[in-house]
């Protein structure tokens, strides 16, 4: 695929940062959509169907966490990359935006070749994140793991997970009783080119446990996760 193919939409509510950013990344050859709240990029990303969405946290009318949960709850983006592009560093702020379904996390404020570099890293992964792990269903005691469908059945009952869960849990479940360690977490589900803390795993097993229950996933203190059919 070649730059003119690929779809960027570029959300911020400064109009010298959507300048700017748009311009670089124009000049590297790339298709570029620009808005200025998150309500706006909703509904240009269900029309151009973007392969990046760079989104600010802070805007008016919508903010870019909420934009980015709507965004992942729409089926046709669900392979669409998503990096947030903000001032805001902190780590909760962090947190929150990968738990929204972000790929990546990138502070303000960041010199334009060094953002373009970041992107480059971030759409070599559009071929190989769905090619990485393989969509065969995973049927264990009570729960069915379908790849293809992005939804499981967990005792009867259909659930939907928001994408980085989904994820998770379907790598570890493709082993049951391997470890994982967080190093091979990071790599598979954020892609080694993503700078994540290890509270990201952790925020992210939190969620399954409250899911499926406390008992399907193991930690190995100082290792990593594992799977446990029982």
């Amino acid at each position: 695929m070649t730059n003119k193919n690929i779809k960027i939409l570029l959300v911020d509510d400064e109009p010298d940062i959507l300048e700017i950013i748009s311009y670089n990344l124009t000049a590297q050859g790339y298709t570029v959509f620009t808005t200025n709240n998150g309500q706006k990029a909703i509904k240009k990303a269900k029309k151009e169907k973007p392969h990046l969405i760079i989104l600010d946290v802070m805007m008016p009318e919508m903010d870019g966490i909420e934009a980015c949960e709507q965004i992942r709850k729409i089926p046709e983006l669900e392979n669409t990359l998503i990096t947030f592009l903000t001032a805001r560093g902190e780590d909760y702020s962090q947190v929150a935006g990968f738990e929204a379904g972000a790929d990546d996390y990138i502070t303000k404020p960041i010199k334009p070749k060094v953002l373009v570099s970041k992107i480059k890293s971030l759409l070599r992964r559009l071929k190989t994140r769905t090619d990485s792990i393989s969509n065969t269903p995973i049927v264990l005691d009570g729960l069915v793991i379908d790849r293809e469908a992005y939804k499981i059945n967990f005792k009867g009952l259909d659930m939907v997970l928001p994408r980085k869960e989904f994820e998770l849990l379907y790598l570890l479940a493709s082993r049951p009783g391997k470890v994982f360690n967080r190093e091979v977490i990071l790599e598979k589900i954020w892609g080694n080119e993503v700078v994540v803390g290890g509270r990201t795993i952790d925020v992210h097993i939190r969620k399954l446990r409250e899911k499926l229950g406390d008992s399907k996933f193991k930690t190995i203190k100082g290792v990593g996760y594992k799977f446990q059919d029982q």
